[in-house]
């Protein structure tokens, strides 16, 4: 009897559940408004406000939806206000009903309820059609999905072909050697001693070869792809054995002049010639531009390639995925299930490679990566941003994108080991030139420093 009863019982919930579901109904004749704050501007604005109208036109017409677009700014300043909500603020603003934010503020906004679980809005097909470490990543600490993927990047290396050709013909290096990390390095120190021998009456005035825009990224993905972890709970990995070919990487060629610390973006330096190349976002192609100008205003026409995200020897294929996602407010059944309809939408293929195309970004599901994009690879005018689709399709079959840790000592250990690394790496430059030591021997008395602070 008790076996018969069971499986009645579990029938009955599943049947009641999708009842429940299904019980949310919307009245074109009673619109119900969905305010939405975004982060996104210039061709992604133009892209956002086109497809919010054709929703509001279609879909949302026909099933009483209309996205209302209430403020737009940058990402810190909508976290700004995201938190003031979440302490309770006397001045903090009405929250919006969608936000684009990053899953470290959705803990915050998670742990006081003003969060609405997305999992019962979508089916497990519907899920699937996702690309599945972009729903994890969205996954908060009680395994619930809160932020949902809608446009994404990952990091791969461009590179100054025009000056780099230059550079290979001269020395033989070639464009292989850039798939590792221990090939940039030596490309790094040669490039920067082919420079200093143009001027044989002044010394140390080569050039710089490579900068990242984020060494911490380096680090964790790199000991991702050595077989370890760089974060451990409040504090970074750093006397493993695994952290040592990332170490190497990072300072010593920072010693020999090869690399370029700088505060900003390495799209900066590499429009004024002062690199050939960089590990940065997908989301900076358009920054690169075709030209380069130089210090004495002098202005060239060059070429990019983009490489896929570089590897240690011997270490797996992998790259960080980034980007944010929309959150949708806790509020009545009918606006969360008005909200996650406008998401449904908004990320099916043809309507996200509208997003996303011309900007770098990555489409969110399967079936676009498989199949939209190689459509798109054959129409694009932008030679910079084909060979960009070209890669971001490699790198989808080939790697796996990593989800990075979630959890608020995140920022500050990121920004702490980014400060004391340029630091070192400043330092460690000026040593070697004042006290004329060996390179392997400042990078060591610089690790022990490091690591015994």
């Amino acid at each position: 009897m008790k076996k018969r009863i069971t499986p009645l019982l579990i029938c009955i919930f599943i049947a009641f559940f999708f009842i429940g579901c299904d019980s949310v109904k919307l009245d074109p004749k009673k619109p119900v408004t969905i305010t939405m704050w975004h982060n996104y501007g210039g061709q992604m604005q133009s892209a956002m406000d086109e497809l919010i109208d054709e929703f509001n036109s279609t879909i949302g017409r026909k099933k009483g939806v209309i996205i209302s677009v209430t403020s737009i700014s940058a990402s810190k300043e909508i976290q700004e206000k995201l938190f003031m909500i979440a302490a309770g603020d006397p001045g903090a603003p009405e929250m919006p009903d969608l936000v684009t934010t990053y899953p470290k503020t959705a803990l915050i906004l998670c742990a006081q309820g003003l969060l609405a679980p997305l999992d019962q809005q979508f089916s497990t097909k519907e899920l699937d059609a996702y690309l599945p470490q972009f729903i994890e990543e969205g996954r908060l600490a009680d395994g619930r999905l809160y932020v949902f993927p809608i446009a994404k990047s990952t990091e791969v290396l461009f590179v100054n072909h025009t000056l780099f050709n230059r550079f290979s013909a001269a020395t033989g290096v070639q464009l292989a050697s850039l798939a590792t990390f221990e090939g940039i390095a030596e490309a790094a120190a040669k490039y920067y001693e082919w420079t200093d021998s143009f001027t044989p009456h002044q010394a140390n005035d080569g050039k710089t070869f490579f900068t990242a825009d984020s060494w911490f990224n380096i680090a964790q993905v790199g000991m991702a792809q050595l077989g370890d972890e760089f974060i451990n709970s409040d504090h970074l990995n750093i006397t493993s054995d695994l952290f040592r070919p990332i170490w190497n990487f990072s300072v010593l060629p920072a010693l020999a002049g090869g690399y370029a610390v700088t505060d900003g973006y390495s799209s900066d330096l590499s429009r004024t010639g002062e690199i050939v190349c960089s590990i940065g976002s997908t989301a900076g192609i358009l920054f690169y531009g075709d030209t380069i100008t130089y210090p004495d205003n002098t202005i060239e026409a060059v070429t990019y390639t983009v490489l896929p995200y570089p590897t240690f020897k011997g270490g797996a294929k992998l790259a960080l995925q980034r980007g944010g996602g929309m959150c949708v407010k806790r509020s009545s059944p009918k606006k969360e299930y008005a909200a996650a309809l406008f998401l449904k939408w908004f990320t099916q293929p043809e309507q996200n490679m509208r997003f996303v195309y011309s900007t770098g970004y990555l489409p969110v599901t399967k079936e676009a990566f498989e199949n939209n994009m190689k459509q798109e690879i054959k129409t694009a005018k932008n030679h910079n941003l084909k060979k960009l689709l070209e890669t971001a399709a490699y790198m989808y079959k080939e790697y796996t994108f990593l989800v990075p840790p979630n959890y608020e000592q995140l920022d500050r250990l990121s920004k702490e080991y980014e400060i004391k690394l340029e630091q070192i790496m400043l330092e460690g430059r000026k040593r070697v030139l004042q006290d004329n030591k060996a390179l392997s021997i400042v990078s060591e008395e610089l690790y022990q420093d490091f690591v015994n602070p």
